[in-house]
C-alpha cells in the first residue's frame, strides 16, 4: 500500500487527476485481465524493463497489452544493442520496483533519471491510459494529456517510437 501511496501523492502534488481500482494482486498480464473488465474505457499497457548487454544502460518499455514483443525485434527497433530482462535487484534499484507492478510510475523512484522510456507511439492517441500504480493490487487510470505532464516532470528522458 505505501508504494502506491507515494504514486497519488507525487500526481496530486502536479495537480493531476486519476482514478484508482482496486483488485487482487495481478502480477501478469493474463491475471490482470479478468480484473481490467471493470475498467473498458482505458488502454491497459504492458510494461517490460530491460538492460542493456553491458548493463549500464537501462530501458522501460511500454506498449499495449495486447501485443507481445519478441525481444529480437525489440533491439531491431530500439537500435540500442543486445538487451536482455533486468534482473529484480536492478529493478528494486532503479525504478524501487519488484516483479509484476512495474509501471512508469516506477520513474518517481529513479532520482537521478537513469531509466529511458521507451512508449508504443499508439499510445499517444489513447485517450486514457492504465498502469499499476507501483502495486499490483490496482490498476490506476490516467488521461493522455496528464500522463504526458507526469513523464515531464519526472525528468526521465522518453520517446514514443513504432514498436510494432
Amino acid at each position: 500500500m505505501e508504494r502506491r501511496q507515494v504514486v497519488f501523492d507525487y500526481l496530486d502534488r502536479l495537480g493531476i487527476s486519476y482514478e484508482c481500482y482496486d483488485h487482487p494482486a495481478a502480477p501478469t498480464i493474463g491475471i490482470a485481465r479478468e480484473y481490467w473488465k471493470q475498467i473498458p474505457h482505458a488502454r491497459h499497457c504492458k510494461n517490460l524493463f530491460f538492460r542493456n548487454h553491458k548493463g549500464d544502460r537501462h530501458y522501460l518499455v511500454v506498449f499495449d497489452c495486447d501485443h507481445d514483443l519478441r525481444i529480437h525485434d525489440l533491439e531491431r527497433r530500439l537500435r540500442q544493442g543486445k538487451l536482455s530482462f533486468a534482473s529484480e535487484r536492478r529493478m528494486e534499484r532503479y525504478l524501487g520496483l519488484r516483479p509484476g507492478s512495474v509501471s512508469p510510475f516506477g520513474l518517481i523512484n529513479d532520482a537521478e533519471n537513469h531509466v529511458h522510456l521507451f512508449l508504443d507511439r499508439n499510445l499517444q492517441d489513447a485517450p486514457w491510459l492504465a498502469f499499476h500504480p507501483n502495486d499490483n493490487t490496482a490498476s490506476l487510470v490516467i488521461g493522455r494529456e496528464d500522463f504526458r505532464r507526469y513523464l515531464d516532470a519526472c525528468g526521465n528522458s522518453y520517446e514514443y517510437i513504432e514498436l510494432y
